[in-house]
């Protein structure tokens, strides 16, 4: 586990989230990362899902059951990464 996460809400991103997350895990500094996701119904959290067998420890999911909010998921999403004690919590949108 590193010590910084990014945090990252999603909806309906499954055409660019592969990339960006194959992007963040191939730079020198080791992050690992929260996906936020709103119930995409493009299959946005699947994806992840099945990207996190590739990434293990790396890649986390939060799956919300609605559209709630670009705000409330980087609110979920720091106090998932607070209650796991990182010590640098990184946004990106």
């Amino acid at each position: 586990m590193s010590n910084a996460i990014v945090v990252i809400p999603t909806y309906n991103e499954v055409e660019n989230i592969e990339r960006l997350l194959r992007n963040i895990f191939s730079l020198q500094r080791t992050f690992d990362v929260l996906v936020v996701d709103d119930n995409s119904p493009d299959g946005t959290a699947a994806l992840v899902n099945s990207l996190m067998n590739e990434f293990p420890k790396k890649l986390n999911i939060l799956s919300r059951e609605g559209k709630m909010g670009l705000g409330t998921a980087y609110i979920a999403g720091f106090k998932w990464a607070l209650a796991r004690e990182y010590e640098y919590i990184f946004e990106m949108d």
